[in-house]
């Protein structure tokens, strides 16, 4: 069935999707890391020096913060690879485009400079980062929380730059060592995520999450969800309406058992007739 689905795949094409990359994004991402680096800034500078303020909380703040990341970093990379088209006014080009653009080049993301890379990061975290600098800082909870805000931004910021090394031939030594020991996303373990139809294994800022989800079922949950709420399915505009649409059917009939009781809710099961009248046809 994989073997078929792949020859069904119409994906688009590479040298447009990157053409897509325009000026006024690349100015909207320089101001984005100016303006996250600064906020970043405020905050360590305002937590420095607070009694309140522990090497244990610290720590306990950079590792949730670091798992806290890992799951967002999942759950942003599954909607820019499931839905939504280029084409849409701004969020096409500036944040869907670059998904559908790696799934046909991967290396391209290696041919990325430090802005191209992490700019787009850097800009979805600034209402995170405000947050946190603006949390009240006169108890521990409250410190404790501001602190992993801060710290779960930082690594969701660094994930595209941990996600570029994955794919790059020879990466720095530090790097390569801890890739090799799993404490960033190794490419061994990315490398599923890119394996067509790229529906599973979205975590990628170290991809401890990706297991755990997968075997609950999160993603195909979700995405059943959405499709019996909008009618929509999911990545008909990464590799076509034919093979989106036999995908979510396969998918359908594997679902672990907790999609399959979500399914139930839904209707008693009128979610898996919806996609029967989705035309075949993909979208311009």
């Amino acid at each position: 069935m994989k073997t078929e689905l792949k020859n069904q795949l119409r994906q688009q094409d590479a040298t447009v999707l990157a053409q897509g990359y325009s000026p006024a994004i690349r100015a909207m991402e320089v101001i984005s890391i100016v303006a996250f680096v600064a906020l970043e800034s405020a905050l360590v500078w305002r937590l420095w020096g607070n009694p309140l303020v522990g090497p244990w909380m610290v720590l306990s703040a950079v590792l949730l913060g670091y798992l806290a990341a890992d799951f967002v970093s999942g759950l942003v990379h599954w909607m820019g690879d499931t839905w939504g088209s280029t084409d849409m006014p701004v969020l096409g080009k500036a944040f869907i485009r670059p998904f559908r653009e790696h799934h046909v080049d991967e290396k391209a993301i290696t041919r990325h400079d430090f802005v191209e890379t992490n700019g787009n990061n850097c800009l979805v975290s600034l209402p995170v980062a405000l947050l946190a600098l603006l949390l009240p800082h006169t108890s521990a909870t409250w410190v404790f929380l501001s602190s992993f805000l801060g710290a779960m931004i930082f690594w969701v910021m660094a994930t595209n730059q941990f996600h570029k090394w994955s794919h790059t031939d020879t990466p720095p030594a530090l790097i390569g060592l801890l890739q090799r020991v799993h404490l960033v996303l190794p490419p061994d373990h990315h490398r599923i995520h890119h394996t067509a139809p790229y529906d599973k294994y979205y975590c990628i800022t170290v991809g401890w999450m990706n297991k755990p989800l997968a075997l609950i079922g999160f993603f195909p949950m979700m995405e059943r969800v959405i499709t019996w709420a909008t009618g929509l399915i999911p990545r008909k505009d990464d590799i076509g309406a034919e093979a989106a649409l036999e995908l979510f059917q396969t998918q359908a009939a594997d679902a672990p058992p907790v999609v399959k009781a979500a399914q139930e809710l839904l209707e008693g099961g009128a979610l898996a007739e919806e996609p029967a009248a989705v035309s075949p046809v993909r979208p311009s």
